[in-house]
């Protein structure tokens, strides 16, 4: 029986048993197999809205959407997967982050999960990535660092014994720009000043006595871009790029966290000028008055030694970091020469609200979009909203079409339909931030908060 005859056949026996989940898995392999991979998609997504925590279906999903090159969607399904602990989403989230150009978190995620179950070691993988997995030992599965030429993160200069090999750290060139950010003028003129401009203009910056490089401090509601915005940085001056989470950094055995965080700074400086960039920072930089415990309080001392360049030259070297919460970072972190320039990222406006929505609804179906009466609608959403209330509506549309047989184009009336029952989740943000602006912002950290806020 060939392809056709096959596919046809079991759609046949699904009409017969629509609730037959093995079933409907079976047409799914045999879609991706023969490689229709949007009908593999639409079997996938209506049998994990039958079954939410099928991981296989999950798995295969993200594979369906990679074959399609929608990075995106892979990795939102895989990262779900993750947190509930699927090893092998790991190793296939490792291939959607390789394919866009992550290879830090594609490294990360691939030794954890063959960390965790040796198994799953992928040799060719593997070699792309730069890792070898070495005889297993009492604790499972060990790692060595490739160095040959050919590989994408050749000539990274980590030396035998270094400390940043411990960790896998690869700076990557990021080929996002500030074009590709809408509005943020503000913030984008400061780092201009601070980061851009230093580095196009050395000669007038020496001149007074001016180092290219510094730390700025981004804070605002979740999901409005502030890594993003990293990524542009690094972008418009053509520099490497080093995204750190506090995964990266934390240890639980004393004195780890120090070295990681050592390490971290070691490989920026060599590969200068880098953008180094940490997310959720106040994890890392939480006031030291409120700790208990000593620990905690020697990581600080040592982020704070590693920003101030005790020993070595941070020229070259920029800093930035993103928080929700600013109001738990130490004091210590705003001293001049730290994270001296504090800005606000709010939510995008009107006008960056209309772009994202003409970006996340590219490519699918629609018929006479007002993007700019959504936007109107939309006061005060995130990037991440807004990628949920257009998921909202698609969701409506295919229940519609499972109904009627017939897909039918997004429109106006199914995005403002989707706006009415989304609720932006930077509300109790701005609830909890407010409180902050009217009773702990003496030193005027929070005015261009307070000026959004028209307090």
């Amino acid at each position: 029986m060939d392809a056709d005859a096959t596919i046809r056949s079991l759609r046949e026996a699904l009409q017969h048993s629509p609730g037959n989940t093995p079933l409907r898995r079976l047409l799914a392999d045999t879609l991706f197999a023969y490689g229709h991979y949007a009908d593999a998609e639409q079997e996938l997504l209506q049998l994990l809205r039958a079954e939410p925590k099928d991981e296989p279906a999950g798995l295969l999903l993200a594979r369906t959407y990679r074959a399609q090159g929608k990075h995106s969607p892979a990795a939102i399904v895989l990262e779900q997967l993750v947190t509930r602990g699927s090893h092998k989403a790991r190793i296939e989230l490792a291939r959607v982050l390789l394919a866009e150009g992550d290879l830090d978190g594609a490294r990360r995620h691939y030794r954890a999960g063959v960390e965790a179950d040796p198994s799953l070691h992928d040799a060719d993988l593997g070699d792309r990535l730069g890792v070898e997995l070495q005889a297993a030992g009492p604790a499972g599965a060990a790692f060595d660092d490739q160095s040959g030429d050919d590989r994408p993160d050749a000539g990274s200069g980590a030396a035998p014994g270094d400390p940043s090999n411990d960790l896998g750290l690869r700076p990557i060139r990021s080929d996002v720009k500030f074009v590709h950010v809408g509005g943020l003028a503000q913030l984008k003129d400061e780092i201009r000043k601070k980061i851009v401009l230093p580095l196009q203009r050395p000669d007038l910056y020496k001149a007074y006595g001016k180092k290219t490089g510094g730390g700025i401090l981004m804070y605002g509601p979740p999901g409005c871009g502030k890594t993003f915005l990293a990524k542009a940085t690094a972008g418009e001056i053509d520099a490497n790029f080093l995204n750190i989470g506090i995964h990266d950094v934390l240890d639980m055995w004393v004195g780890k966290s120090e070295r990681n965080l050592h390490a971290v700074f070691t490989t920026a400086r060599r590969h200068k000028p880098c953008v180094l960039f940490f997310d959720e920072v106040d994890a890392l930089g939480a006031a030291r008055s409120d700790m208990k415990h000593g620990a905690g309080r020697q990581t600080i001392n040592q982020f704070l030694a590693e920003l101030d360049g005790m020993g070595t030259d941070n020229d070259g070297l920029l800093v930035l970091a993103a928080t929700n919460a600013p109001w738990h970072m130490d004091s210590a972190f705003r001293r001049p020469g730290r994270f001296d320039r504090v800005i606000f990222v709010p939510p995008p406006d009107e006008e960056a609200r209309a772009d994202i929505l003409r970006l996340l609804l590219a490519g699918k179906p629609q018929e006479a979009i007002d993007h700019h009466a959504i936007a109107k609608k939309t006061d005060r959403f995130s990037g991440a909203d807004l990628k949920a209330l257009v998921d909202r509506a698609i969701e409506q549309k295919l229940d519609a079409a499972m109904a009627s047989g017939v897909p039918e184009p997004l429109r106006t009336k199914d995005l403002l339909a989707a706006a009415k029952v989304q609720r932006p989740t930077t509300a109790e943000w701005f609830a909890t931030a407010k409180n902050y602006v009217l009773y702990a912002n003496d030193a005027g950290l929070y005015d261009d908060l307070k000026g959004y806020l028209k307090l």
